[in-house]
């Protein structure tokens, strides 16, 4: 059991580093979306995927140590959570302190990179609404005035002007 409770602080201290450099890259990833540096956005983006690919090993990982850890303890895997498995330690004062302070440290982590998550996607929301925004303008400084806009049945045509943004034919 002892060595089972080893692996699985190893893996939550590699998960939580993991994370770690996930926030690192999300704060990065702030400034380039204020800079709207799309081959920024690009290159970072892969390498948050290397990480999140990474997160996911980890997790199976630590899926099996526990699969593990409930069949020497005769309980559900489903059972065995970071809080619950600190109350089952009470009598191993050493482990269970560890488990409590990878715990905090991983809450620590994903709180702070959650927030990071939630300003960066107001971020890209408000970029998102000014490209919008300028395509509208764009396309609006090509469509002629509603009053030189008629056909010869005194109908509305919707026409756009050419590239020039002026009808030099009449």
């Amino acid at each position: 059991m002892a060595s089972l409770m080893e692996n699985l602080l190893t893996v939550l201290e590699q998960e939580n580093s993991e994370y770690q450099r996930l926030t690192v890259l999300s704060r990065k990833k702030r400034q380039i979306i204020i800079d709207a540096d799309i081959p920024g956005l690009e290159e970072i983006t892969g390498r948050e995927q290397d990480i999140a690919s990474n997160i996911r090993n980890l997790e199976n990982k630590r899926q099996e140590v526990i699969n593990d850890m409930a069949i020497v303890l005769s309980k559900d895997p489903k059972d065995l959570t970071i809080t619950n498995m600190i109350a089952f330690l009470n009598k191993q004062p050493a482990e269970q302190e560890k488990l409590k302070d990878i715990q905090t440290r991983l809450r620590e982590t994903l709180a702070d990179m959650a927030q990071i998550n939630q300003q960066n996607e107001i971020l890209l929301q408000q970029a998102m609404e000014m490209v919008e925004f300028d395509l509208t303008l764009f396309k609006s400084m090509r469509q002629a005035p509603a009053t030189a806009n008629y056909d010869k049945h005194a109908y509305n045509t919707g026409e756009l002007l050419g590239s020039s943004g002026f009808d030099f034919q009449q």
